[in-house]
């Protein structure tokens, strides 16, 4: 899902409309079979030439969590007439629906 439907894993430092480090493409990882996994299958896509570019994808020891700030949490849910959401975000919710119906789970 990851390289399928959340972002484009080829843009540098960017997602869509957002720039900036913060919105860099990054797989943390917390053990080294995370790192060989992770680095493995971003080579494959690579060797398959699976985009139009090379994956910019960093991989990434994870140091720390740090929770985003409360007014971030279920923003979408939060604020889904909201223009980013709208524009940005539902589209990728409904494609991964479709893609990937198992791992979807209906809030009640």
């Amino acid at each position: 899902m990851f390289f399928s439907v959340a972002h484009d894993p080829t843009q540098l430092n960017q997602q869509g409309p957002d720039i900036g480090t913060q919105y860099r493409s990054a797989i943390f990882y917390g053990s080294e079979e995370q790192k060989r996994i992770a680095e493995a299958y971003v080579d494959q896509l690579n060797r398959a030439k699976v985009f139009p570019k090379a994956i910019a994808t960093q991989i990434v020891a994870l140091s720390a969590f740090y929770p985003a700030e409360d007014y971030h949490q279920g923003y979408a849910d939060n604020h889904p007439e909201n223009l980013y959401i709208v524009i940005n975000d539902l589209p990728k919710l409904s494609t991964s629906q479709k893609q990937f119906p198992d791992l979807y789970v209906d809030k009640k």
